[in-house]
């Protein structure tokens, strides 16, 4: 079998076909049999190993969620069996270092890793992280084999190791809401780019592999002078984990590889065989000063490329809409003017500000920038509360994975924004009844400019989606800026802002543009359920 094939593990349950294979002799027919556990065999398949690598690949008939059930691959005289195996959903959590952090890292850990034994029906798998120049067949090595959840042995491992908290959280949740066993793969490494996760289909797509050397001019003010010539010709940060979080000591599991698509080719192509029910992702931090402008075509185009990839890996099993959720970045500096974060979690959302949307079909959000932690012992930029974020993921796998219609899963958005010029109010309007928790005089802010609509407008090319916040172009004395716009009211719906520093032209509007935006489930407004309103622009 291929290296992440083993006792204990979970494959994806019917209506799917969960996709097996594994290595052999040129030319030889292997026979695969699923076994009950009383010995009865169920299923058997026969498959030819082919060339060049000496490969086989069989697709078994949809499983029902349950098991235990015994695998077994024979060619010849030679056979591996592999026991305990259960039918259930799948998921990948992959990302940056807020996904690597184990649950022996959050808040409440030794209640959360005494837990553990409760959910015997929960199998995880770590792959080892690895980094390669050329797409790889099958994994390097492997960090975790399929295991039953312990507290000590395999969830609170160490620092950064595994398991992922999130994905633990949000399996054990899954597992809780559905009733089926859970299979969790866990593929992350801290301080890695988005670039190093994408397929040079991605990158190609946002041009990041042509013309690079005329970025790699741009990039350098943004890597404070610490820019690494790459063969790509692309320049990266330094990660921000070690860069800027002074608080943790520089571990090397936070400063990952950034080289175009290397992570992709050793660490997310040998999976693509499996077959998933979801994907649960985690990163954006490393690329506050990189390319962040290109977040809001790179993130999407991995999302559409991961999809494909793994519907035509697996046979077509997969999905082609696989649902795929993710952390909107959470906070790291307190006071900072860099408004980096917040063009982030804009980009996250392709410049929508919700998801899913029109260019992000069967996606989920979970909003993250209202649970800061400053005290946190491994650095601002790695928030131990991770119980809320795996939460509101649950709420989106639900509804968007799961087709749960009633459940509402994420905070509320403005719909509508009414100008009452006479009196300097603006009332905006959001789609969910809103509760106010904070009055923060500073969340809302306004564009204004004294000149004529004519003489504002949007740098850059609208057509490849890069569209930062609306720049003033007027010879006039005062350009357009931001001013705040205090909340006057808040109804069930609306909220009053007053415009009493904007006395000219209303250019824009923003919330919650900032890199530390409120306190720690304080942000200002929320819905009835406890989900935070995201911020937009």
């Amino acid at each position: 079998f291929a290296s992440y094939y083993g006792d204990h593990m979970v494959l994806q349950k019917k209506p799917s076909g969960a996709v097996v294979w594994g290595h052999g002799e040129l030319g030889a027919v292997v026979t695969v049999t699923l076994s009950g556990a009383s010995g009865l065999i169920i299923m058997e398949k026969t498959a030819q190993v082919k060339g060049p690598s000496g490969t086989w690949t069989t697709v078994l008939d949809p499983v029902d969620q349950g098991g235990p059930y015994a695998l077994t691959a024979e060619q010849g005289l030679q056979n591996v069996t592999l026991r305990d195996i259960y039918f259930g959903d799948v998921w990948l959590c992959s990302g940056q270092s807020n996904m690597a952090m184990t649950v022996l890292q959050v808040a409440n850990a030794s209640q959360e890793l005494a837990a553990a034994a409760r959910y015997p029906y929960v199998r995880i798998f770590a792959a080892a992280p690895a980094r390669s120049d050329v797409e790889l067949e099958d994994l390097e090595q492997i960090e975790l084999p399929w295991s039953i959840p312990t507290a000590a042995e395999n969830l609170g491992h160490g620092n950064f190791t595994y398991f992922s908290a999130v994905c633990w959280l949000l399996g054990r949740s899954l597992y809780e809401a559905l009733g089926s066993p859970i299979g969790l793969v866990e593929v992350a490494w801290g301080g890695t780019p988005i670039e190093a996760w994408s397929s040079h289909r991605v990158l190609q797509a946002c041009g990041l592999l042509e013309d690079t050397g005329r970025r790699e001019g741009s990039q350098i003010s943004l890597c404070h002078g610490a820019c690494f010539n790459l063969k790509s010709a692309l320049c990266f940060a330094p990660p921000l984990n070690l860069a800027l979080s002074s608080s943790t000591s520089p571990h090397q599991h936070l400063s990952g590889p950034q080289m175009p698509s290397v992570l992709w080719n050793a660490m997310i192509h040998p999976l693509l065989n499996m077959t998933l029910r979801g994907v649960a992702w985690y990163q954006g931090e490393a690329n506050v000063f990189l390319n962040t402008d290109q977040y809001n075509c790179t993130f999407p185009a991995l999302i559409a490329d991961w999809r494909q990839a793994f519907h035509t890996g697996s046979a077509r099993q997969t999905d082609p809409l696989l649902p795929f959720g993710f952390v909107q970045l959470s906070t790291y500096r307190r006071r900072s003017a860099d408004d980096s974060f917040a063009r982030l979690r804009w980009h996250q959302t392709a410049d929508l500000g919700v998801v899913p949307n029109a260019r992000m079909p069967h996606t989920f959000m979970a909003v993250a920038m209202d649970l800061g932690d400053e005290h946190s012992p491994y650095g601002s930029i790695h928030p131990r509360d991770k119980q809320n974020v795996a939460h509101r993921l649950l709420l989106g796998a639900r509804a968007v994975a799961y087709g749960d219609k009633d459940l509402v899963f994420q905070g509320p958005y403005p719909t509508q924004a009414i100008l009452e010029v006479t009196r300097g109010l603006l009332n905006v309007t959001y789609s969910q009844e809103l509760i106010c928790r904070q009055r923060d005089a500073q969340a809302f802010e306004v564009r204004s400019g004294i000149s004529s609509p004519k003489s504002c407008k949007r740098e850059g090319n609208t057509d490849r989606g890069f569209s930062p916040p609306q720049v003033c172009c007027s010879s006039q004395a005062s350009p357009c800026q931001w001013l705040p716009a205090p909340v006057v009211a808040v109804g069930s719906h609306t909220v009053t802002l007053a415009l009493s520093g904007c006395r000219t032209l209303v250019l824009g509007l923003r919330y919650a543009w900032a890199e530390w935006p409120c306190e720690y489930q304080a942000c200002p407004l929320y819905n009835s359920q406890g989900l935070p309103a995201p911020p937009f622009l």
